[in-house]
């Protein structure tokens, strides 16, 4: 589990689906905590994009929205955008449905 994400004392609401973890708009003093401004960015257009999780990977996103379908469902999927800091589990594939423009701070767990 990343740093502190299941810590619901410290932060904002956090919900899980599909082994997904959004926590909805963290604190200041949370995210500084985190030092998420010291992660890498990356950032992506408007599109859709498969993607395969080969380690756990925990990201805020600074902007955008993107809708997270399950690899093999069009009925199963997870929502996020700006403002939420979220932990997607090792191993997971699915399907970035990229709305709005994406520009993410991310780290990986080993």
């Amino acid at each position: 589990m990343a740093e502190g994400i299941g810590n619901q004392e410290a932060c904002g609401n956090v919900e899980e689906k599909y082994g997904i973890r959004i926590e909805r708009r963290p604190s200041q003093s949370r995210l500084s905590d985190l030092d998420i401004r010291s992660w890498p960015k990356w950032a992506c257009p408007p599109g859709k994009f498969p993607l395969k999780f080969d380690a756990e990977e925990t990201f805020y996103l600074v902007r955008g929205k993107v809708r997270a379908y399950m690899t093999g469902s069009s009925h199963q999927y997870v929502d996020f955008g700006a403002g939420d800091l979220v932990v997607i589990p090792k191993g997971m594939s699915c399907t970035w449905d990229v709305s709005v423009a994406v520009d993410k701070h991310y780290k990986f767990e080993q």
